[in-house]
């Protein structure tokens, strides 16, 4: 039974289609946090973080690395790219960065460069249902995870670590080479050494992540869980086929970190102010027009990893609304504001038509979700610069009644909003988590 009723935890969660913000906001709240921890995904997931003009692009390491005192963990609901870990690890140290407490929890398991074949294979295999997918490796990964053939962060310790990695290499190969009949030209021998100096490289940042993320959360230290992706890319609950490979809601960060759901206090969901989307899947509110091009450029919409540009659509509440449902959201946290200044009116989706029927939520079927109208709403926009703005007292009227709707709409209260990229430019209406 647990000794306290005054855990000070907080869930950063994406309630879109990923990209709204999260490392931004992960940062903000991590300059009072004891620990950050990273809950789900891989290296696909790209944060930008903006300090003090600086910029720090994050994939796999939590976005509280900036603040020297915080302690970092990636849990084991992450999949792990040691490569690319390493290289993120030398880039922040290069840059004044102390990674000294960025630790790595031993149930995680390990992205490896056969898994980026067969994510790259699967795709072009795939005819009409190409998912758009970066290519990390990260859903053969979970595959081999589901199918319990996957690798941990642990096995590397074991003493017959090598025969382990061996079946699971050639499982690869065959995969790769009779299936998909590609070339496989690694080494065993040579791949196996490299694994070795990885594993040697990181041993000394291994631990049981749950226990030391109960332990001390039961000892009312401050801990932020950082989301990776949103909510609507969720494996079971996103616009499914056309979703991520795991569970990206507050629902996982139990599962994803090794401790009781009840320790969590609270969920902040981050939203744009706008839609935007990478890859295929149905989006009702995009705008493939001028209006369209100009909030792309203006939110420099592309992607941080992939430099792709992301599809963008006014902002959906109906599947705000399902977001904020199936991903236990209890505030919101609206970023990107400032990229409306320009709009002269500003419209929100309210529900979809479809068949001449109304829906209120977003349906199973992705055919029938890309079928459906939406109906908007329309406001009129502030036409100001809001950059400069530091209080909800200094908005524009009409942009304290578009966050307003929102709030009303989604019967849910708005924690803050941001009005430009640095954290500076973060602005609270409440305060949460920094208090004592």
């Amino acid at each position: 039974m647990f000794k306290s009723n005054n855990y000070k935890t907080m869930v950063i969660l994406g309630s879109q289609w990923g990209d709204e913000g999260k490392g931004k906001i992960t940062d903000y709240f991590a300059q009072n946090a004891d620990y950050v921890v990273r809950f789900a995904g891989g290296d696909n997931a790209g944060h930008v973080i903006v300090s003090d003009g600086v910029k720090y692009k994050v994939t796999i390491v939590p976005s509280g690395i900036l603040n020297p005192k915080t302690t970092n963990i990636i849990g084991n609901g992450t999949v792990v790219n040691i490569d690319k870990l390493m290289e993120e690890i030398d880039i922040l140290e290069k840059s004044n960065v102390n990674t000294n407490k960025l630790l790595i929890s031993d149930r995680a398991h390990v992205v490896f460069e056969y898994n980026q074949t067969l994510d790259a294979l699967q795709e072009k295999s795939k005819k009409t249902r190409k998912i758009g997918t970066t290519k990390r490796g990260i859903g053969p990964t979970y595959s081999d995870k589901a199918q319990r053939i996957g690798i941990r962060i642990c096995d590397f310790a074991d003493p017959e670590f090598k025969d382990i990695l061996k079946e699971n290499f050639d499982y690869h190969k065959d995969q790769i080479t009779k299936i998909y009949e590609d070339k496989f030209d690694i080494d065993f021998e040579n791949f196996y050494k490299k694994q070795m100096h990885n594993f040697e490289t990181i041993k000394n940042r291994v631990i049981d992540g749950g226990q030391l993320i109960q332990k001390v959360i039961l000892e009312n230290k401050k801990v932020l869980f950082e989301g990776a992706q949103g909510a609507l890319l969720d494996i079971d609950h996103g616009t499914y086929p056309y979703v991520t490979s795991s569970n990206t809601t507050a629902n996982n960060v139990s599962v994803g970190t090794g401790i009781h759901a009840k320790l969590i206090n609270k969920v902040v969901g981050i939203t744009k102010a706008y839609n935007s989307r990478v890859g295929n899947g149905a989006m009702p509110t995009e705008l493939d027009n001028e209006i369209g091009e100009r909030i792309r450029v203006n939110g420099n919409e592309y992607g941080s990893n992939t430099k792709r540009p992301r599809r963008v659509g006014w902002l959906d509440l109906v599947a705000l609304k399902y977001a904020i449902r199936t991903g236990g959201i209890d505030e919101l946290f609206i970023t990107l504001l400032d990229v409306l200044d320009a709009e002269e009116e500003i419209k929100l989706c309210t529900s979809y038509e479809y068949e001449g029927k109304a829906f209120d939520t977003i349906p199973a079927s992705n055919n029938e979700f890309g079928k459906c109208k939406p109906v908007f709403e329309t406001l009129p926009g502030w036409k100001q610069d809001i950059t400069q703005t530091t209080s909800w007292d200094q908005l524009p009227e009409n942009a304290k009644k578009y966050l307003s709707r929102i709030s009303e709409f989604c019967e849910i209260d708005i924690l803050g909003f941001s009005v430009g990229p640095d954290r500076k430019q973060t602005i609270m209406i409440k305060e949460e988590f920094n208090n004592d």
